[in-house]
């Protein structure tokens, strides 16, 4: 069975039924039989990321225990205090935290299982581009965005070309290495023939290559420039992209905006992925249907990864159909939140499609996906679809890719805030977490096979950020 990103990412490289079999349950760093030897057995833990606030303030600490199905574990005096994460990434028995700042770079920190069962950070600190996206390949975390470059050359007004920019956090050496922007072939300009530039939604390693999705953003101030604005598109109705794109720059926060750049695309009725065979993003194969609109999940300035591989191989390309929620008609896509493939082994999409929109409640979309082994994935729906003002993503579905079925998970509490940023598959089931509103939060796990959910274990904090399984290091 090959090893997904969401084994990667979510599980560490080891199998957790085959870690704690081998695993010593004690928490001494002696053996019992000769008080002199070190223990060198391995210890196994599930490691819990929580925010906690209470009367004396709010802080962020690491947990670990022995279980997802049952039992209570306390932050109380218990666990690791740390600066806390946008995003949790478990990989190779390693966590790090990664960390989102807006227009600064974010402080990332790792983690490790000590021999006694606790968490201890290690010694590097990093300071990595802010991120939108984030992958796993062999031994590297990836986080990833598109921005300009100091290095790349500019055109007659100054403006420059929109840039990949990859940082690969070895998690074994401890280094982080960003790509040289300077090299062409990481431009995002013009990427999929369109003339608009594009940002990437996810990394998903099968095999010794890489897929991800390909989003379309709109133009940019320098490929709205292009031979007199070449690339701006007119539509049969007569419509000129030209009237959206503003003249000076303006808006604040989230909302500010710059002269000449064209905010989303000209074409949400495509769905493009990216194959790579390695990970230096610099050669690649394009692939394109449109059966479904971009391949991401989105919130704010962040792109969800559904580009996601099953137990087969088969490669399943979802897209959320966040075009909808464009201002303007002409950037609305016009297609249902969806699913295609790319079966094993193949580099072309086959002729594979479901509506996930037309089997959710009330014509929903979702925010996230990942697999939940054989051929399922755990969606979070939203609740309404985006025609609707107020939609929350709070419900979890379980889609069989084999029988093109939603089914809407059962047994989960009403009182649900949000639902956790990972997930974890362990015997036939699919763990995540789950916040609610006045109590403390828990694991639940879910049956794939029936969408039935029953709670595991529970955690007192405010919030469970993020948890996956880790084997102590020497």
């Amino acid at each position: 069975m090959k090893k997904s990103l969401l084994l990667r990412l979510m599980m560490g490289a080891a199998i957790p039924g085959m870690a704690l079999s081998a695993c010593s349950d004690k928490d001494n760093d002696v053996t019992p039989d000769n008080p002199d030897q070190p223990n060198t057995e391995k210890v196994g833990r599930y490691v819990f990321a929580t925010n906690v606030q209470n009367s004396n303030g709010s802080g962020s600490v690491l947990v670990t225990g022995e279980s997802l199905d049952e039992g209570v574990l306390t932050t109380n005096n218990n666990g690791l205090t740390n600066a806390g994460a946008t995003q949790w990434v478990f990989h190779q028995d390693y966590l790090y935290a990664l960390q989102y700042n807006q227009g600064n770079d974010g402080t990332t920190r790792s983690y490790i299982l000590g021999a006694n069962g606790q968490m201890s950070e290690r010694s590097k600190v990093y300071s990595i581009s802010r991120f939108s996206s984030y992958g796993a390949y062999d031994d590297d975390i990836l986080t990833m965005s598109t921005g300009t470059a100091s290095n790349t050359e500019k055109d007659a007004n100054g403006n420059s070309p929109m840039t990949l920019l990859v940082t690969y956090l070895n998690v074994k050496d401890q280094t982080a290495t960003d790509n040289d922007t300077s090299n062409p072939a990481y431009c995002m300009e013009n990427y999929v023939g369109n003339g608009e530039y594009c940002t990437l939604s996810g990394a998903e390693q099968v095999g010794s290559r890489l897929f991800s999705g390909v989003v379309p953003m709109g133009l940019s101030p320098y490929g709205s420039a292009v031979d007199g604005g070449k690339w701006i598109r007119k539509t049969e109705d007569g419509f000129d992209f030209r009237d959206l794109i503003p003249t000076e720059n303006g808006g604040t926060g989230g909302g500010s905006y710059t002269a000449g750049q064209l905010t989303g695309t000209q074409y949400p009725d495509e769905c493009w992925v990216a194959i790579y065979p390695n990970d230096d993003f610099t050669t690649k194969k394009l692939v394109k249907t449109d059966k479904i609109s971009s391949p991401c999940g989105r919130f704010r300035s962040q792109y969800y990864q559904t580009v996601w591989a099953d137990d087969n191989g088969d490669v399943y390309v979802f897209s959320s159909s966040y075009a909808k929620t464009m201002s303007d008609p002409h950037q609305q896509t016009k297609l249902d939140a969806g699913v295609c493939r790319i079966p094993k082994g193949s580099d072309e999409f086959d002729n594979y499609y479901c509506s996930i929109e037309a089997l959710s409640k009330n014509h929903a979309s979702f925010m996230r996906c990942w697999p939940a082994g054989g051929s399922y994935f755990l969606m979070v729906m939203y609740d309404r679809p985006f025609s609707e003002s107020g939609y929350a993503a709070t419900e979890l579905a379980i889609f069989d890719a084999a029988g093109k079925t939603l089914k809407y998970v059962e047994g989960l509490p009403a009182n649900v805030t949000s639902i956790g940023k990972t997930v974890y598959v362990e015997n036939g089931k699919v763990y995540i977490p789950i916040n609610v509103d006045n109590e403390y939060p828990a694991i639940y796990g879910i049956n794939p096979a029936t969408a039935q959910a029953q709670k595991g274990v529970t955690i007192e904090a405010t919030e469970i950020t993020g948890f996956g399984f880790l084997t102590s290091q020497d």
